[in-house]
């Protein structure tokens, strides 16, 4: 395969796997926090990943209030994804063991990325419109609540302050260079193929 084509495939297909992995990732998020269903953003999630999720759903039953098929078919998603990038590039393929944590992986830095942008977003709109009813902001704090709450009750707010942001942050760091870091490194996940592995 020629290196321009191949260079044109690894864009669309990380660009465009991505957007379904991240679609997937936040069902399963909003549907864990419990997050409003009829938000409007909820109601286009819903719709956009109705088509690929809904037969999943019919093999892979929900746990408690986890929806596991969105899990296992983001997993799937990313592996095929890996694939096609890595084999699109020129390169040799690893085995599928390899690649099903090198997907995982994926996953995990996703969330965490979800989370840091999410919780950096509500910082950001509670400064410039602390009462806005913006169902995306909306949602964005019905996803971190559960999350904040659990540090509040440690430290709640004090003066008025909630220093809960600043310790999720810590928390996202540490994950990352613990386990995200620790990770990488035992799966022997260079910088070169990490390009070819969504969400990192």
């Amino acid at each position: 395969m020629g290196s321009s084509v191949g260079q044109v495939v690894v864009l669309l297909v990380n660009t465009l796997g991505g957007l379904v992995v991240l679609a997937l990732l936040l069902r399963f998020l909003l549907q864990a926090t419990r997050a409003d269903f009829y938000n409007p953003v909820t109601q286009s999630l819903v719709k956009l990943t109705a088509p690929i999720l809904n037969p999943a759903r019919r093999i892979i039953p929900s746990w408690r209030n986890f929806d596991i098929a969105s899990l296992v078919l983001t997993l799937i998603l990313s592996t095929l994804a890996t694939t096609l990038m890595i084999f699109s590039a020129g390169f040799v393929l690893p085995g599928i063991g390899i690649l099903l944590s090198w997907a995982f992986l994926g996953m995990i830095s996703m969330i965490l990325n979800i989370y840091f942008w999410g919780l950096l977003a509500s910082i950001i709109a509670s400064w410039i419109a602390p009462h806005s009813g913006n169902p995306a902001l909306m949602l964005v704090q019905q996803l971190l609540e559960p999350l904040q709450s659990l540090f509040r009750k440690v430290l709640p707010p004090m003066g008025g302050l909630d220093f809960s942001p600043i310790f999720i942050f810590l928390g996202i760091q540490v994950v990352e260079i613990m386990l995200v870091g620790t990770m990488r490194s035992g799966l022997g996940l260079s910088q070169q193929a990490a390009m070819y592995v969504i969400g990192i």
